[in-house]
């Protein structure tokens, strides 16, 4: 099956956020990791919920509200948004570099 954990982690964020745009993009073909893995994730979130919280406060809520899922995956880097952030500050999501370490 494809996309297990990633349509998991959709479905989870979908029932805890509203949200008006959301990518999630396996990126686990950038790491030394079995084909197919589903280890390492980017999330971009645009949601009204982050209005008024810090960068700190909105990843504790991703983290809180995917606290089942999270030992299913190794990494998830996050670019969380409220629209106005997204919409007046044209904002670009940077590409991820490929991994360096492991063997």
């Amino acid at each position: 099956m494809k996309d297990v954990i990633k349509n998991e982690i959709l479905n989870t964020l979908n029932e805890s956020f509203e949200s008006s745009y959301v990518l999630l993009e396996n990126e686990s073909y950038k790491h030394n990791v079995p084909e197919g893995s589903e280890s390492h994730f980017k999330l971009v979130l645009v949601s009204n919920d982050f209005e008024g919280k810090r960068l700190v406060q909105r990843h504790q809520a991703i983290y809180s509200s995917l606290a089942a899922v999270m030992p299913k995956f190794h990494a998830l880097a996050m670019h969380l948004h409220t629209p106005l952030e997204w919409s007046e500050k044209n904002v670009s999501v940077p590409e991820s570099p490929n991994c360096l370490g492991g063997e």
